[in-house]
């Protein structure tokens, strides 16, 4: 168990899985609102259901951060891929997200995995940038500084293609520039492809 000044940091338990889905529907709607159309955020919530979350803590290692008997944060660790990275809003901008994130990567480092993959939100993208994470280098010298200056995200729907669940938005610039098509391919919980056009 590792410890944070005011929060502890254990591996998930099965009964777990209510506060923790709580945790992450809360966090989706208060973080991703706003950001994503509503229906991109119905979209995220089912993507962390409790199917979900149950089937990271079997094939992989899932952690909760506890403070006062509360779940305020997890994450989970499958394989390369660190998923369901989560802290509770009221609970953020206080070291707990770092904490956990450290935890995740050593735990992959002792099974041998050099760079954790990551799936990253937009509302979480400064969180990891300020952890030393790259994002997509040559998207993010073309598209940050229009991200910058304002956009809008709305979802178009979704589709399935040689067995992955497709969704996709299109992304209109405060600048009044062209518009930005986003494709992201999912297969078994794992990026399958991401496209900007």
């Amino acid at each position: 168990m590792s410890r944070h000044p005011d929060a502890s940091i254990r591996e998930f338990r099965e009964s777990d899985l209510v506060p923790v889905q709580r945790l992450i529907q809360q966090t989706i709607e208060v973080c991703y609102s706003g950001v994503y159309p509503p229906r991109a955020v119905q979209f995220f919530k089912s993507f962390h259901g409790e199917e979900k979350i149950m089937e990271r803590h079997r094939n992989g290692e899932m952690l909760v951060v506890e403070q006062d008997g509360e779940v305020i944060a997890t994450g989970a660790i499958v394989g390369t891929d660190i998923f369901g990275v989560f802290v509770h809003p009221e609970f953020q901008r206080r070291g707990h997200g770092g904490t956990l994130m450290r935890q995740l990567e050593n735990r992959g480092k002792a099974r041998g995995c050099k760079e954790p993959e990551l799936s990253v939100s937009l509302p979480s993208r400064g969180f990891y940038e300020g952890l030393g994470y790259e994002m997509l280098a040559g998207v993010n010298s073309q598209m940050a500084p229009r991200m910058k200056k304002g956009y809008d995200a709305t979802y178009l729907g979704e589709l399935k293609q040689q067995g992955c669940q497709v969704t996709l938005w299109k992304l209109t610039y405060k600048d009044g520039g062209d518009d930005t098509l986003a494709r992201l391919a999912l297969k078994e919980e794992k990026v399958a492809g991401f496209l900007l056009q």
